[in-house]
């Protein structure tokens, strides 16, 4: 049997995955795979999986039936002849350092710098130095025009700022992974455009990236694929051009209507 390359595989590939919650599914049957450099935007209504997708990539949420793989890993097992043995945290923990993510809410550490945010990962998981982690995060604060906040505390930025702080602190980890999970759904509109164009400029810079958002623009500008999730399901998936301009699923276009 032929193993595909590293660069030949996708790096996310999902099959049959599904997840519920008591007795709602959330997740029923998604097959999903990503490639390695790609963009891919997740769209649909409220409730529609998109978000336990992407936790259940980064084992944040493990899954009830199904298997997803990340650059050729099982995401949460690893695999022991013809078994499969769950990892423990720790495992789990250094897979999921492999992965960025970007929540809705920021989630810095509220009683430390933004400097700190960014160094305490890399130096506590990744095992750099205190000044490579620092050089790091000073590179990654000019590219998000932070480069004047390294010494102040998340409460005396703006939700826009926070949340660029919060990407710097993902992208510190060197992730081969990046997923947003509706990342500018919490700011005010006039500071959405910061953080897009930052998102933008991750996109123009090769990484594979996974968004769940409603800025039906700017997945029409990033995104090489659209995929469209409702109760659970993919529904419809395709370009950015195609499933935003021209899309085959009735309820696909039902959608784009109701929010554009």
């Amino acid at each position: 049997m032929t193993v595909p390359s590293e660069t030949a595989r996708p790096l996310v590939r999902a099959q049959s995955v599904t997840k519920s919650f008591g007795t709602a599914r959330v997740l029923d049957n998604v097959d999903v795979e990503i490639a390695r450099g790609e963009v891919v935007c997740l769209i649909g209504p409220s409730g529609s999986g998109k978000s336990t997708f992407l936790r259940c990539i980064n084992y944040l949420e493990t899954l009830d039936g199904g298997q997803l793989w990340v650059d050729g890993e099982l995401v949460g097992y690893r695999r022991k002849g013809d078994k499969l043995i769950e990892l423990s945290d720790r495992q789990a923990s250094v897979r999921r350092a492999e992965i960025g993510m970007v929540f809705q809410h920021f989630n810095l550490f509220p009683h430390m710098t933004v400097m700190q945010n960014i160094v305490e990962a890399p130096v506590r998981t990744r095992r750099a130095t205190l000044e490579e982690a620092t050089a790091r995060g000073e590179d990654l604060l000019t590219r998000m025009g932070l480069a004047d906040k390294r010494t102040v505390y998340p409460a005396e930025l703006s939700g826009g700022q926070k949340q660029r702080v919060a990407i710097a602190r993902a992208l510190a980890m060197q992730p081969k992974l990046m997923l947003f999970d509706e990342p500018t759904s919490a700011l005010d509109p006039e500071l959405v455009g910061d953080v897009l164009r930052v998102m933008k400029g991750l996109a123009e810079s090769g990484m594979t990236m996974i968004i769940v958002t409603h800025e039906i623009g700017f997945a029409r500008e990033v995104a090489d694929r659209v995929i469209f999730f409702e109760n659970g399901r993919v529904v419809e998936q395709g370009s950015a051009r195609d499933v935003l301009d021209s899309p085959s699923n009735p309820r696909t276009a039902a959608f784009l209507s109701a929010v554009r």
